[in-house]
């Protein structure tokens, strides 16, 4: 199955490169750029992509509004694809928010073309959080900056299973399936359910929201 893929980013060189590396691998076919994030929107919109590289910082519209607008889209528009947010930090307020809208997951503009290729390709299967120990500590970072916001998250944990509980725990810390299988002695299929519940119960789009949902809660502190 081929991944369409449409990249989102004010400088045409990184636009280029990453358009040609990406069409290189015979599972990716890029059906589009756009140099800001209005006209991002716009394309997403036509071309129905799997997967939106954005920039975080880009003139006219920045990533942060073009992705709320992809992920949360007006009445009459269905198509939703998956956000990773591209920038040159890897502590950024921009990407914080972006992963509390829905986004699912960010990457360093400066990473080997081989994360960018398994980037897109993970993103793509929804099936594991990006770059967990980065993201991890980018969330962490802000958490400790919002403790006031814990309260509110806190109470919806009351909807969850004790064994919900410690997947959502574990999927925070950025374990794969895999690893929280073998952790809980569980089949990988049991976690994959176990996941979707916590999803649904929480109302949280993917493994993303659901890793700063455990911070912002309190159910995961940074430096655990």
């Amino acid at each position: 199955m081929t991944t369409r893929v449409v990249i989102v980013d004010d400088q045409a060189m990184v636009r280029a490169g990453f358009a040609a590396l990406l069409a290189a691998q015979a599972d990716i076919d890029v059906v589009g750029e756009a140099p800001d994030g209005a006209q991002g929107v716009e394309l997403s919109r036509r071309t129905r992509p799997d997967v939106v590289l954005m920039d975080v910082r880009m003139p006219e519209m920045d990533g942060l509004e073009a992705a709320r607008r992809l992920l949360s889209p007006p009445p009459g528009v269905t198509h939703r694809p998956r956000v990773l947010m591209l920038t040159t930090f890897d502590v950024d307020d921009y990407v914080y928010e972006a992963l509390r809208a829905g986004a699912s997951g960010f990457l360093l503009k400066d990473a080997p073309p081989a994360d960018l290729i398994a980037a897109v390709r993970v993103v793509a299967s929804g099936d594991a959080l990006l770059a967990p120990s980065v993201t991890r500590r980018l969330i962490a970072d802000f958490v400790r900056q919002r403790p006031a916001t814990r309260g509110r998250p806190a109470l919806r944990l009351k909807a969850l299973t004790e064994r919900e509980t410690e997947v959502l725990t574990l999927v925070a810390r950025g374990r794969s399936n895999t690893e929280i299988a073998q952790t809980l002695v569980l089949a990988e299929q049991t976690v994959k359910t176990h996941v979707s519940r916590v999803l649904t119960k929480l109302d949280l789009r993917d493994r993303a929201q659901a890793v700063v949902f455990a911070y912002e809660s309190g159910l995961v502190t940074p430096g655990e």
